[in-house]
């Protein structure tokens, strides 16, 4: 069971909760069964917390590859363009061809960021339609709870007036 469903869980039992005699506003439930409740949906946030700080982690390293990756195939291509207009025979070619493979390189790194900021991007992106769902499902609760206790205070104030003798 997911976070959503554990506080959906808890809203839905405080709602069918039996009230305290002589009063609409307050309810009566087991304290330990819901003490184990929210127990466990506090051990259920964390690991969704971990899952979006392991996601920025994953993204991190994925970035970190691609630079590495994009830096060495930079290096390479600079070290054959040298290598290559060291040769005296053919010195106009290997300068066409240090920059065709320099180019290549820079067009790989471009072609490794713009798959890694894909990555990235769809993977916060999930992350924030969780959060959103989330947010979603406690603003319910609220208005839910809010609407509960303005129907108890409404048909409280009726029982509660004297008796006109």
């Amino acid at each position: 069971m997911d976070a959503l469903d554990s506080i959906d869980e808890i809203i839905e039992r405080v709602q069918d909760a039996r009230s305290v005699p002589m009063s609409r506003q307050n309810f009566m439930y087991e304290r330990a069964e819901m003490i184990d409740m929210l127990d466990a949906l506090r051990s259920s946030l964390p690991s969704e917390i971990r899952k979006a700080a392991a996601v920025l982690d994953e993204r991190d390293r994925i970035i970190e590859a691609g630079r590495r990756e994009a830096d060495r195939i930079i290096s390479e291509g600079e070290t054959e363009h040298a290598r290559l207009v060291s040769v005296n025979e053919i010195t106009v070619s290997a300068e066409h061809e240090g920059a065709r493979i320099i180019a290549e390189a820079r067009t790989e790194a471009q072609r490794l960021r713009e798959e890694v900021d894909d990555y990235v991007d769809t993977a916060l992106a999930n992350f924030e339609q969780f959060l959103t769902r989330a947010l979603a499902s406690i603003e319910r609760g609220r208005d839910k709870m809010h609407a509960l206790r303005e129907i108890g205070t409404f048909q409280g104030e009726d029982s509660e007036r004297p008796l006109p003798f």
